[in-house]
């Protein structure tokens, strides 16, 4: 599906997504103030830049696979999939621990790394939908 869009789009992509994000995320960071403690608005902001921070070594890690010849999609899943499966495993950590020691931290920091994931799926539904769709 997405590999039909043009080239050019997937850049596009990301800079609205980080962009949208982070205007959600301060959104999200003055909604919490008011109706959490600070800690947790703290939280929401840690949550959406971990996301950022996470989107961008993603895109540098995708962009330095090498493709030998014809090589297949298991091995440059292999390529990807070490680092990246290593990077969320120390995350999930992190946040376990911080949800642990503490609740209105952690609690923030996942509710920011779901708001990124909401605006990304929104973003994405959006560049298919003007794209003519699913066919």
């Amino acid at each position: 599906m997405l590999e039909n869009l043009p080239p050019d789009t997937l850049p596009r992509l990301l800079r609205r997504t980080t962009l949208s994000a982070i205007v959600v995320g301060l959104v999200g960071f003055l909604v919490a103030l008011f109706v959490a403690p600070a800690l947790a608005a703290l939280g929401v902001v840690l949550g959406v830049g971990l996301a950022i921070v996470n989107l961008r070594f993603l895109d540098r890690q995708a962009s330095r696979v090498e493709l030998r010849g014809e090589q297949s999609t298991k091995a440059v899943r292999r390529q990807l999939g070490g680092r990246t499966t290593a990077r969320l495993a120390v995350v999930t950590v992190v946040i376990l621990a911080l949800v642990w020691l503490d609740a209105p931290l952690g609690i923030g920091i996942v509710a920011g790394l779901v708001l990124y994931q909401i605006v990304f799926v929104m973003n994405v539904m959006r560049v298919v939908a003007s794209q003519g769709g699913l066919q």
